[in-house]
């Protein structure tokens, strides 16, 4: 297969033939009902594909400051598709109809109110993205081979709300991704086989 669409689908589909008991979570934080929230997992289609990230802005009430995917809330009567869809939009200017969703993958109970539905997809690189001031300081694209390499991450612990929470970090290109965002990636590399959506590509 030599369309990156159809790789990534292949190897999303085999991935979810399997159970696996200890993917990242959050839930033992939570509190309550969680909020229903979807982001957009948007790799650029390219030889050495990318994945498009955003900083949030410091003055915002949720995750101010840190790296995120585009995403948020589920507006009433929204799937989770229709929702990451339309915050790409909203947040950096990326049209819906540019946009091939892959599918989505396993959702992550956040220790903040959400549970959040990851839709990967794929996108035509160079899209003349444009940020909206209010919900994005920055965004760039970072390599999504090295995102999936978990020897590219490092793990660290924090006492958080009475007990030890483990997380993963990594700094690129001077942002750092960590937190929510990490662990959706860590999680959406036990389900992709980097070798199968990039050919020639072995993990460290």
């Amino acid at each position: 297969m030599d369309d990156l669409f159809d790789r990534l689908s292949h190897s999303l589909a085999r991935g979810h033939e399997r159970e696996i008991d200890d993917l990242l979570s959050d839930a033992r934080f939570a509190t309550g009902e969680p909020t229903p929230a979807a982001v957009l997992i948007a790799v650029t289609d390219r030889p050495e594909p990318g994945v498009v990230l955003t900083q949030r802005p410091r003055s915002m009430r949720d995750h101010p400051g840190q790296v995120a995917f585009p995403g948020g809330k589920l507006d009433p009567g929204e799937d989770a598709i229709t929702a990451a869809l339309r915050e790409a939009e909203e947040e950096l200017s990326m049209p819906r109809k540019r946009v091939r969703v892959v599918g989505e993958t396993d959702r992550y109970q956040t220790g903040t109110g959400f549970i959040v539905t990851p839709v990967l997809a794929v996108i035509p690189p160079d899209l003349p993205l444009v940020p909206h001031p209010s919900e994005v300081e920055a965004w760039f694209e970072a390599p999504l081979d090295l995102l999936l390499d978990e020897q590219a991450w490092s793990a660290n612990e924090v006492f958080w709300r009475g007990a030890t929470r483990r997380y993963l970090e990594m700094d690129y290109s001077g942002f750092r991704i960590w937190g929510v965002t990490a662990a959706i990636i860590a999680n959406l590399a036990r389900r992709i086989a980097l070798e199968d959506v990039l050919p020639g590509a072995r993990r460290a």
